[in-house]
């Protein structure tokens, strides 16, 4: 059969045509990339260990952990529905990668899977991630932080637990998210109508006594802002020597107790000009405090008045480094976030399953852990502190024609591939001969 042509409208004299005769080809074969980093520390094959197949094996076409593989690497390579695997369940590179020689599973079959999930099967989940963060070193560090925040997923539909929050303003679904640097630790589905710091007293005792299991002299230091400030997670923090340093909101005996150290930086601005700011240190005791505590406060002057700024430390160091230096570094924690919800669809809740929701999370996540794995290899280069969208884009993102006969898979990509270079380094570092 002759291949139908297309005509364009000719480039000066040159006639453009085009037809469908180029074989088999692929816009992901950097999912090969993912493929050699997943071989390596089996984090989906584990994954899918956690999950419970009711299937009979007699009539298993696809395997568990090639089904819970596709779906991570298919969020990898930017793919956020099961819709997308209805066209790309044929695409020979992901088959590759999924090392598979045959049609991938469809929508159905992926849908199913994900309705298995159970709160058995995200506590599994969520104790792989955090072996795996150990494993991530080769011996106890001094000193881990793990940062606390929490995020809006907004919902549209009748999912369960779906409840209207007044600050976000819609319905929202609000995860709590934990990292310690870049490793994800926890993503845990919530609803929103409870507070901001709902189950995180819980999660932080499940991971204090989880690491120090394995680092028993590690120093465990718990961040989060205001939201965390929390009596009950103050009190467990001291008792158990997990040290802190949080938000609290400001309020009329805090604004007191720097009224004189305010007045000066005020001085100063009228001095000099522009914004000017600085720290003060002091013991405050709320109410609901059995016995005071050490608060750092930021003190800021400029154009558009004072804005004084308050943290909680159980450290008793200079206000400056506890502030700008350690506190503020936990904004590094937002961009994580934004990869998730961004750039791997953790926001993607539109199951009437809650448990399907939760998982789609724990995907996401597990799609984040491959490419922070990724990142590992790639230290000293341009991609180091890429962005996953960033890193998809330049690695995963590749064209190439693929060949398939019973001796070899052949990938061929084109020589004008911007990152040919760096592509080739990569593949070395992952696959030594």
């Amino acid at each position: 059969m002759v291949p139908e042509k297309l005509t364009f409208s000719p480039l000066s004299r040159r006639q453009i045509e085009a037809d469908f005769s180029g074989g088999h080809i692929t816009s992901d074969a950097g999912l090969l990339l993912l493929r050699e980093v997943d071989k390596q520390h089996r984090l989906t094959r584990r994954l899918a260990a956690v999950l419970h197949d009711p299937r009979a094996p007699e009539q298993v076409r696809h395997k568990l952990d090639t089904l819970v593989r596709q779906r991570v690497f298919g969020v990898a390579a930017g793919y956020e529905d099961f819709n997308d695997h209805e066209a790309l369940r044929y695409d020979q590179a992901l088959q590759t990668a999924l090392d598979e020689e045959d049609t991938l599973a469809g929508k159905s079959t992926l849908c199913r899977v994900e309705q298995n999930a159970d709160r058995q099967a995200i506590v599994k989940a969520h104790e792989l991630l955090w072996h795996h963060f150990i494993e991530q070193h080769d011996e106890p560090p001094k000193e881990i932080v793990l940062d606390f925040d929490g995020t809006d997923i907004p919902v549209h539909g009748e999912q369960p637990g779906k409840f209207f929050n007044r600050y976000y303003d819609h319905h929202c679904y609000f995860p709590l998210y934990v990292f310690c640097g870049r490793h994800l630790l926890v993503s845990y589905l919530r609803t929103s109508d409870r507070s901001d710091s709902r189950h995180s007293w819980a999660i932080l005792a499940l991971l204090v006594r989880f690491i120090r299991q394995y680092w028993p002299d590690t120093r465990i230091v718990l961040r989060g802002d205001s939201h965390f400030c929390r009596p009950r997670m103050l009190n467990w923090c001291d008792r158990h020597h997990v040290d802190y340093i949080v938000g609290i909101a400001k309020n009329s005996r805090l604004l007191k107790e720097v009224d004189v150290p305010m007045m000066l930086v005020r001085k100063t601005q009228w001095q000099v000009g522009g914004k000017v700011a600085g720290t003060f240190r002091f013991q405050y005791q709320a109410r609901s405090w059995k016995y005071p505590r050490w608060v750092v406060a930021r003190l800021e002057e400029g154009e558009l008045g004072s804005n004084p700024r308050f943290i909680i430390s159980s450290r008793y160091d200079d206000g400056f480094k506890l502030y700008y230096e350690q506190y503020c570094a936990r904004g590094d924690m937002e961009n994580r976030i934004k990869d998730q919800q961004l750039s791997l669809f953790a926001d993607r809740t539109s199951s009437t399953h809650w448990w399907a929701n939760q998982w789609r999370l724990i995907l996401s996540g597990f799609a984040y852990t491959l490419f922070e794995r990724l990142r590992t290899y790639l230290k000293h280069t341009p991609f180091a502190r890429m962005s996953p969208s960033n890193l998809r884009l330049k690695l995963i993102k590749v064209g190439a024609v693929i060949l398939r006969n019973t001796r070899r898979i052949r990938v061929l990509m084109s020589d004008s591939y911007p990152y040919k270079t760096a592509l080739s380094d990569l593949v070395r570092r992952l696959v030594p001969n």
